[in-house]
């Protein structure tokens, strides 16, 4: 006796690819952020020999400078992951600190990790305002009996 393979009937095959598509939305992504100078052009670097032009001009605008003074430049890059609906999560940083002498000469680079970095915990506080506490309750029922007659002009007509 001969057994014969029948094809999936129709709503067999919708459920296989429905899972497909919804499964494929879970893979993990991998972005790279940021634009980290190549081995190479950071080779050029030659500190006390070159100013901030020659910098600029090798390895590119930086990603950020420091915020008082033009003393460092920050070039930097990371590789983050998410799944799914979670948050992201970084899995690597590299950043390259390019610092400068007062004159604007090269004086030195840095190369930080993830494990430099630092965790700041945001301060939960928060500034009082002036002005009444009002409920939803109150926000939601606060207009009503404010509004004009049909036609009305002034103060408390309704937009036209």
């Amino acid at each position: 006796m001969k057994t014969r393979n029948k094809p999936l009937g129709l709503p067999t095959a919708a459920i296989l690819a429905l899972a497909a598509v919804l499964l494929s939305g879970c893979a993990k992504d991998i972005e790279a952020r940021g634009n980290l100078p190549t081995p190479e052009a950071l080779a050029k670097l030659a500190p006390g020999e070159q100013t901030r032009q020659d910098v600029q001009g090798i390895l590119g605008t930086p990603a950020t400078t420091a915020v008082f003074d033009q003393e460092n430049w920050y070039y930097i890059s990371a590789h983050t992951t998410q799944y799914a609906f979670y948050p992201n999560h970084e899995l690597d940083r590299t950043i390259y600190v390019v610092s400068f002498d007062p004159r604007g000469i090269l004086s030195g680079v840095r190369k930080l990790n993830l494990e430099d970095g630092q965790n700041i915990t945001p301060e939960e506080r928060s500034t009082p305002t002036m002005g009444r506490e009002v409920s939803i309750i109150e926000q939601l029922l606060g207009n009503v009996g404010r509004m004009g007659a049909p036609g009305q002009t002034g103060p408390g007509a309704p937009p036209r």
